[in-house]
């Protein structure tokens, strides 16, 4: 399971069958109903058979039986092991109480930034704010479904961090979309060099 074992995917997928026995049809569609595709990638119907493979093989998955309805292609039900369970258990742990580094692609981009002119930057971040302000109605739309359908508190922990980290990069672009509009936030070619040799580590 390296390199698979704390994929997001990974640990819904045992989350799921830890509930009971399903086909990957029935957990792709719960996985997206219940909103959880947004911390969890489906988008490609494969992966989910490829982590499924993988939990089989390691042991926390087993096959419980094969069915067929009507003329519908044949399903393999799987559920989740005594091991598996036991596992599971173990890497939800682990992930909420460590602080494991991840490496998002934005930061590397705002790392580089000086390599764009101001005018792209702040397009491209004024877009981003757009998209991201989007994603936030649509996710505080959902939330507020969730909890007018009577969803306990306990089963919207994530999408209440998803929610809190959205706010945060927005009020944080807020703040770098007014020194853009205020010219406090500038550069040029001739400005990057001189602070590249200022700080030149000494030979």
């Amino acid at each position: 399971m390296a390199g698979q074992r704390h994929s997001p995917l990974t640990l819904v997928v045992l989350g799921l069958l830890a509930e009971r026995p399903m086909h990957p049809y029935l957990m792709s569609q719960l996985i997206t109903q219940r909103g959880k595709d947004s911390i969890a990638n489906v988008s490609q119907r494969n992966s989910l058979y490829q982590v499924i493979e993988r939990l089989v093989r390691s042991g926390l998955v087993e096959v419980e039986t094969t069915e067929r309805a009507d003329n519908r292609p044949e399903r393999t039900v799987y559920r989740i092991t005594d091991a598996g369970l036991t596992t599971t258990k173990e890497w939800i742990l682990g992930l909420l109480g460590a602080d494991q580094r991840e490496y998002p692609a934005f930061p590397a981009a705002l790392s580089l930034i000086a390599l764009v002119g101001p005018a792209a930057a702040h397009a491209a971040l004024t877009d981003r704010r757009t998209a991201l302000q989007q994603r936030q109605d649509a996710a505080t739309a959902a939330h507020d479904a969730a909890i007018a359908m009577g969803l306990p508190h306990l089963f919207l922990l994530d999408d209440e961090y998803a929610l809190a980290l959205l706010d945060a990069e927005l009020r944080w672009l807020d703040g770098i979309l007014a020194e853009f509009a205020s010219g406090e936030l500038d550069w040029s070619a001739e400005w990057i060099a001189e602070v590249a040799a200022k700080f030149e580590p000494e030979k």
